[in-house]
């Protein structure tokens, strides 16, 4: 994994626009890894489910709280490199709140509608929008095949109010009408191994996908020590994280591998 990417630019850039793109953030050899075991892994395929758009279409996705020992999942999750990062954007100490594979089929991956992290989120007993996610490109992201979008800025309009909309939530969409008239639109292509990194609050949706070509990606998701919720819901408490050094990535990948060859 990159190392030392959160420059100074890139932490004003987060803090005025909600997001940041950091481009090869894993690196050739992860990324082959990565989308290799994501789909050799049965225990991944078991374990997907599927949510209505609202749209006519559905959504495929894994959702974990718990991170898998020897996993490249754990591995990327508790990367020191990006743990820090987070850190440093959030302005504390955080740890895994959840992980999750989105998983766009060629012609049926439904779209995701227009929401905010903490929107889901506030209800779990977090009192603070302190919390970000990092969604690395497993595939090329594409306008085509419904790569993620995000209102450039919109981070700063806090909490919105959120509605169910299909088997999803979404924003109220008064208020994200108003936002589209006001804030950049955004289409954050990405190729494999790239990643977007997004504040709680940041509105984001992405489109069907209506090409041949599969969008898979996964999503890591912080919250702050602070901040843990003050109840018990979906997602954990605080607890410690470990750090998995940068170039311990793909080491822990390539025994992830063999593991799931041994199995088939």
């Amino acid at each position: 994994m990159k190392t030392e990417f959160l420059t100074l630019d890139a932490i004003e850039a987060f803090d005025r626009d909600g997001y940041i793109v950091i481009e090869n953030l894993l690196n050739a050899e992860e990324t082959e890894l990565f989308g290799t075991i994501a789909r050799r892994d049965h225990t991944l395929a078991a374990a997907r489910t599927s949510r209505a758009d609202g749209e006519g279409g559905s959504v495929d996705l894994v959702v974990e709280n718990e991170l898998p020992p020897d996993s490249i999942y754990s591995a990327i999750v508790q990367a020191e490199p990006l743990v820090s990062a987070m850190e440093s954007l959030l302005g504390d100490e955080v740890y895994h709140y959840h992980h999750k594979m989105i998983l766009k089929e060629p012609r049926v991956g439904g779209a995701w509608t227009w929401h905010q992290d903490y929107g889901y989120w506030y209800n779990n007993g977090c009192l603070l929008p302190d919390m970000a996610s990092c969604m690395f490109a497993v595939d090329r992201a594409t306008r085509e095949n419904g790569c993620l979008q995000v209102l450039r800025g919109s981070h700063r309009m806090g909490r919105i109010d959120h509605v169910k909309r299909g088997d999803q939530t979404g924003a109220d969409m008064e208020r994200v009408s108003a936002a589209l008239e006001r804030m950049e639109l955004v289409h954050v292509e990405m190729t494999p191994g790239s990643a977007v990194l997004f504040h709680g609050n940041t509105l984001h949706r992405s489109d069907q996908n209506r090409s041949e070509n599969p969008r898979w990606a996964f999503i890591c998701c912080y919250n702050t020590r602070s901040n843990s919720p003050y109840k018990t819901g979906r997602h954990p408490l605080y607890s410690p994280m470990m750090r998995v050094p940068a170039a311990e990535v793909a080491s822990i990948g390539r025994l992830h591998l063999q593991s799931l060859l041994v199995e088939n």
